[in-house]
């Protein structure tokens, strides 16, 4: 891996940062921005990096994106973070981050017509219909149904743990369209307007006590089958590379730092004021560089997953284990965030005396699930196993 940039990206990266700071709203640039109490600002932003291409950068530019190269969005994502600005994600939400560069690959020129200039202007908010009740870790098992109906699909059946669904326009579903197939073999990708009769959704609240998740229901949803993405029974194998594409975000090593050291700077104010116990004063001291090391690692991990994709590679397993890594990593720094701040810690983020604005506290709540969407770390682990140390599937 080459860490050092070239005259060329160290002028782009110079470019960005000049502009998230002479234009980026100092409300939205903390690390731990609402997304609804900065609604106003978000929206501002979002408009600012539109009219220069940049909600979705690396989109070729008949798209509406900037045409970056891999290296190009790697920079601007990495100065994003380091300036803390919000993580193009934030701003672009689902549609962006996995569901435009899915259409982009794989749909009609007539999806991508019709669909990407919503994404981009944010007219169009967007869900993913993967998971099912009984169908997480071994996605390919799901049941929803998609029967062929002239030129309808009919479906039915159920999803689950399905972000914004109750804000969102569309879902991209990934259903089952032939039941005698081999599982990995019978499934298709459909966009699916969520004001369809017979589609429910119903609120699943998180630990943290947001509203992100939802069930959605089914019930002879009718589909118009132009709104099938790509062949029919193709679907699971486009699934497997939007998985791919939602985990290799490069974005989390720079924040997950920048939390660390914040963390540090608490310690080193408060150590003495009897916020922080004298008597664990040292072993937390131990315990915070640890964890900055381990986002060390995490920055590793990323370059050699960006140094794969600015060499025309397809990360794989090396996705999975930056995916891994990062999302129980989260959950260690808010463990130690939580020893550090005491009783402190618990407070909200709606607290006036809460440290840090209450990102500890949310933080510690919501990393629970970092290691089951997206694929559990179960999952990851047999990736990386099997594809990456070629280990066999099973022992007997």
């Amino acid at each position: 891996m080459d860490f050092r940039f070239s005259p060329q990206e160290e002028a782009f990266r110079q470019e960005v940062h000049d502009f998230i700071e002479a234009e980026c709203p100092q409300e939205l640039r903390g690390g731990d921005v609402s997304f609804f109490d900065q609604l106003a600002s978000v929206i501002a932003w979002r408009k600012k990096l539109a009219e220069k291409g940049w909600v979705a950068p690396a989109w070729p530019v008949e798209y509406g994106g900037a045409g970056m190269t891999v290296m190009q969005q790697f920079i601007y994502n990495l100065e994003t973070a380091r300036m803390r600005a919000p993580a193009p994600i934030f701003i672009g939400g689902l549609g962006v981050a996995v569901v435009g560069p899915s259409i982009i690959l794989y749909g009609s020129e007539e999806q991508k017509k019709e669909y990407v200039p919503g994404i981009l202007s944010g007219r169009h908010i967007w869900c993913q219909g993967f998971s099912e009740p009984g169908s997480g870790s071994d996605l390919a098992s799901l049941q929803t149904r998609a029967v062929r109906d002239g030129d309808d699909y009919v479906i039915n059946g159920e999803k689950t743990w399905s972000t914004l669904a109750h804000l969102s326009h569309y879902m991209l579903l990934l259903a089952r369209t032939d039941p005698e197939a081999p599982k990995h073999k019978g499934l298709s990708y459909f966009i699916v307007p969520m004001k369809s009769p017979g589609v429910t959704v119903q609120p699943l609240l998180n630990m943290a006590g947001t509203h992100e998740f939802n069930q959605v229901f089914f019930d002879n949803v009718r589909v118009p089958a132009k709104n099938r993405v790509g062949e029919e029974n193709q679907g699971w194998y486009m699934a497997v590379r939007t998985l791919d594409i939602e985990r290799s975000n490069i974005g989390s090593a720079v924040g997950q730092q920048q939390t660390v050291e914040d963390l540090i700077l608490f310690l080193r104010e408060n150590g003495n004021n009897g916020v922080v116990p004298m008597d664990r004063d040292a072993e937390l001291r131990y315990e915070l560089a640890e964890r900055y090391i381990e986002t060390e690692a995490a920055m590793l991990l990323s370059n050699r997953v960006i140094t794969m994709q600015a060499k025309g590679l397809i990360p794989n397993y090396e996705a999975s284990a930056i995916k891994l890594y990062s999302m129980e990593l989260n959950q260690r720094i808010s463990h130690s965030g939580m020893r550090l701040l005491g009783l402190y810690g618990q407070l909200a983020r709606s607290s006036k005396w809460a440290p840090l604005r209450g990102r500890i506290e949310f933080m510690y709540l919501r990393s629970v699930a970092n290691t089951i969407e997206g694929g559990t770390s179960e999952i990851q682990r047999n990736i990386i196993a099997t594809r990456g140390l070629g280990l066999p599937r099973s022992y007997t």
